[in-house]
Formats: structure tokens, sequence, C-alpha cells
């Protein structure tokens, strides 16, 4: 069995909004001194494919991210969570890719480096953009089948998976054929696993295969950008205090509640 896990490179969410900008020119926010991480959703979607592999009794892992060389750093924590394998496209000059860009390129990468995958994971949602459009155009790219919201998946009978996947009704199962493409959601029971530090350490040992996106099959209408960010700023905030006042309790708390309906809070 192969599954393959797509990751991607997003600043820390948890760092502190003080340390975090907008570049005006560019309409992208500024690195700074903000840590790099994987992306939290991705993160999950590598636990849910290391537990398939676990309840299969083999199979191999490989992780595939998008990125510059810093990007060498969430696949090596993806290696170090027990990952097999790991591969990174160099994206050059491509810039701040879109979800059209990103998903053309990552196809033509399992096509071309990765293929056959028994399944293809994604998270939901990357942890930046919150686009959630990246898994759903690879499958469509790749011809698969998609399932969403996973939150986990183990093998059925007859060489099929069983997929559960989280509703707004609760949890249903899916039976699915591979190859498949799955994307993760967060729950209970994939929290992701904390690495050793010899798995750390033996991560940072391994090789990336690294490949040029030029040198991938991409088609030359996918390697332009089909997304224009017109703005991106972040909200001005307003605060302001003010006081009620009255004779008594009673009178404070009626000033209270006509300015509360004057600001039709309620």
């Amino acid at each position: 069995m192969h599954l393959v896990v797509c990751v991607k490179q997003v600043l820390d969410p948890e760092m502190s909004p003080r340390d975090f900008a907008i570049d005006p020119a560019t309409k992208r926010p500024v690195a700074g001194k903000a840590p790099l991480v994987i992306s939290t959703f991705d993160e999950i979607a590598v636990e849910v494919a290391l537990k398939l592999r676990e309840a299969a009794g083999s199979g191999t892992v490989s992780a595939l991210s998008l990125g510059p060389k810093s990007a060498d750093e969430v696949l090596r924590k993806a290696m170090a969570m027990q990952a097999d394998r790991a591969v990174r496209i160099e994206p050059g000059s491509l810039g701040e890719p879109d979800a059209v860009q990103t998903a053309s390129a990552l196809a033509a990468a399992i096509r071309e480096r990765l293929w056959p995958a028994d399944v293809v994971f994604f998270g939901r949602q990357a942890g930046d953009t919150d686009g959630g459009q990246v898994g759903l155009m690879v499958a469509e790219i790749l011809g698969l089948p998609v399932v969403t919201h996973a939150i986990g998946v183990r093998p059925g009978e007859g060489g099929k998976l069983l997929v559960e996947r989280e509703t707004r009704d609760g949890v249903e199962v899916v039976e699915v054929a591979a190859p498949v493409v799955v994307t993760v959601t967060n729950a209970p029971s994939n929290v992701p696993r904390i690495p050793k530090v010899k798995d750390v350490m033996a991560a940072h040992r391994k090789p990336i295969d690294v490949v040029e996106l030029p040198a991938l099959p991409v088609p030359e209408e996918s390697r332009q950008s089909w997304a224009e960010i017109a703005d991106l700023f972040v909200p001005a905030q307003d605060h302001r205090c003010r006081m009620m006042e009255g004779d008594s309790v009673e009178a404070r708390v009626d000033a209270l509640v006509r300015a509360i309906l004057d600001l039709k809070v309620l």
C-alpha cells in the first residue's frame, strides 16, 4: 500500500498577533521572526496515513510538498513522525502559487514520482489561506474519487478502504476502492503523534528527493496564476469604553439596556 500525504509550510498560527504583518505591496503576510511550521490539518493527514499503514500491517508513506528549501523542514517533520520518504517540488521563480498552480504541480509530481498511489491525503484546508481547494483539484486532475472531512481510514474487505468522515449529524463510514483522494479533518482519534528525539535526528539524516517544477509536465495554462488578491489587510480594532450613569443600580441597568438596543447588539 502506497500512501502519499501532501503537506504545506505555513506561518505558525500560534504566533503573537503583534508579530503578524502584511506587506502592502505583495499583499502577502510577512514572515518576519515568525517560525514556519507544517499546516495543522496536513499534520493530521500524516497521522491518519500512518494509522492506516499500521492497520494494514505494511506500506509506504510518502510526504510531498511544493515550496522552497525551507519546506524541507515540514517534510522532515513528516519523516520524524515515521513517513518513509519525502519529495519536494522546487518552485523556482513561481512565487506564491495559487490553488490551481499548486494542485497542478502536486498532481504532476504524483504522476511522475509517486505513482502508483493507493491514497493521496490532504488536510481539509491550508492553515494560512483556509482555502480547502487543492485536494479537490488534485482529485479532478488525477481523475480520482475524493472523500472529504475524513477522521480515519482503515482497511476493508476485498482490498477496499473504509473512510470515517465527519458530517453535520455525526460520523458516516464510506466504502471506497483505491486509488482515492482523502481530505482530513481533526478528531480526538487522530491527534498527531509527537516524534521521538531519535526519530527527529534520523529524519535530518534522510535524503529529500527534489524535483524542479519546470521539469514536471504541467500544462502551460496551469503554470499561470488564475487568482488575483484584490486586497489583504489586518482589520483595525476600535476600542471604546462608556460608563453607564444613574442614581441607582436600576437606573444604570436601564441605561445599559437602552445602550445595547441602540447598538443593535440584541
